[in-house]
């Protein structure tokens, strides 16, 4: 049977707010463990939360980016459940009327455009964090740190709208950006910032009704987001193809063995006993507050790569990869400010730039080379200056050393020659030690001046102009 797959998946981002979400505690991510708690985040007797307003905010902000609407009137609520790292045996955060609702999130996969459905964004406390010694299915203790508890979360639910993992993979790159460009989170997935869960099901091809779904955890990268969700539709379809049921349970993906592994059975909303929290008063957002927010939101991706495009001429392809990421696009804003051709400071970024990032692991907010150092470089590569490959070494230098492009072309006597008069010498010698090549070129074999100026810019270090090499080649022969 043809089935269709059924994606959902529930993201949670911790916010970057100095402060807990109903406490004063630091909320500095490898601080020594169970320092940064108090009475409150711990849950002990008689103490009282008090909402930090930023988090309510950057929940305002986060909404509206994804085109859902801002609730006038929400509330928080207490989970119940039980487990080791939730210090009050509940979690406050909220159910039936959360601070955002029916939102939307656009993405693209293969060329085809997709709108996913937000179902809502609500805020929560995050739970503190366990460590196993040995195997979480033999481990001889678990070690408790309370440091991430009351960490201020938004947990951002998707509607059931994924059709493939690839969809589910490009829409939470197009989430993290979001987020990235909105400023509310850092989105550090090694970090545990940006999470996700996932609810998949299967269904026969054209039926309405929704299949028993199974929900993935532990996915801590896209990668294992796409692997995990592969694996498990590929189950999934052969305990249904062999007459079997699929059990609603949560599953945990084994990222080394490729396979995901059951641990419990589904909880349903009621298994929570949700309930309004009593020491929390409901929130009452006021309409203007609202537009002020609405006023004061970035360019996002979708809107700044429709501006690359008609403003700087680049391909759709080129202005989303640089789009991506707020820090990449700012670079590319700063190259381009700083006198930059848009096509050479879009070529540099993708291509120079983004091999040395990908090689040292660093952000691009991290770059040694300063948009207004490579403009520079990119500078003297127009200007005939520098040739392009010079261009490239010189670039390596300055990652290195930190020394400006001028500096390292006048100290290594970089260069290019660009005068006729000096290059004629050179091109005669090469064009008598060659002549075999100089033959087949005449002989009508195009390719045969390739090595000829390969030659010559071997006797020049790279340093001749390769046009001038090219016309002075044809001249002589």
């Amino acid at each position: 049977m043809d089935y269709e797959i059924v994606i959902g998946l529930e993201v949670h981002t911790e916010l970057k707010t100095r402060s807990k979400i109903f406490c004063g505690c630091s909320t500095t991510f490898g601080a020594e463990q169970n320092t940064n708690v108090c009475p409150v985040c711990l849950g002990l007797p008689g103490v009282l939360p008090v909402l930090n307003a930023k988090v309510l905010e950057f929940a305002v902000r986060t909404g509206l980016a994804l085109n859902c609407r801002i609730l006038p009137f929400s509330k928080f609520d207490r989970k119940n459940y039980y487990y080791p790292d939730l210090p009050k045996n509940f979690q406050t955060s909220q159910y039936d009327l959360p601070i955002a609702v029916d939102g939307h999130l656009d993405i693209e996969v293969n060329g085809e455009a997709r709108r996913i459905g937000i179902t809502r964004v609500h805020m929560e406390e995050d739970a503190g964090k366990l460590v196993h010694a040995g195997t979480i299915a033999k481990s001889d203790y678990a070690l408790v740190d309370y440091n991430r508890t009351g960490v201020p979360l938004l947990e951002i639910v998707s509607e059931p709208d994924i059709r493939s993992a690839e969809e589910a993979k490009a829409y939470l790159e197009k989430l993290k950006a979001i987020l990235q460009y909105i400023d509310v989170s850092d989105c550090k997935m090694e970090e545990g910032s940006l999470r996700c869960d996932a609810n998949i099901s299967l269904r026969p091809r054209g039926e309405s009704k929704f299949g028993t779904k199974a929900e993935l955890k532990n996915l801590n990268s896209f990668k294992a987001v796409q692997k995990g969700l592969e694996y498990e539709a590929l189950r999934q379809e052969q305990v249904l193809g062999e007459g079997g049921k699929i059990v609603q349970e949560t599953r945990s993906w084994d990222d080394s063995r490729g396979v995901t592994v059951s641990l419990r059975s589904k909880e349903q909303a009621h298994d929570y006993r949700y309930f309004p929290e009593p020491d929390l008063v409901p929130i009452v957002v006021d309409p203007q507050w609202i537009e002020a927010i609405r006023r004061d939101l970035p360019e996002l991706p979708d809107a700044r790569q429709g501006r690359l495009v008609e403003q700087y001429g680049l391909s759709g392809y080129d202005a989303g990869v640089i789009t991506a990421s707020r820090a990449m696009a700012d670079y590319f804003d700063g190259l381009v400010a700083a006198g930059a051709e848009a096509k050479a400071a879009a070529n540099w970024l993708m291509g120079e730039v983004a091999k040395h990032l990908n090689a040292s692991g660093q952000p691009v907010e991290e770059c040694p080379v300063t948009a207004q150092a490579l403009a520079e470089l990119i500078s003297l590569v127009d200007k005939g200056t520098i040739s392009g490959k010079i261009a490239k070494t010189v670039f390596e230098e300055m990652w290195t050393s930190g020394k400006t492009a001028a500096a390292i072309v006048q100290e290594q006597g970089l260069i290019q020659i660009s005068d006729a008069g000096e290059m004629v010498a050179i091109v005669e010698r090469v064009i008598a030690a060659n002549p075999q090549s100089v033959a087949d070129y005449r002989a009508g074999k195009e390719r045969a001046i390739g090595f000829l100026v390969g030659q010559v810019m071997k006797e020049t270090k790279g340093r001749a102009n390769p046009e001038l090499v090219n016309r002075l080649l044809r001249e002589h022969m």
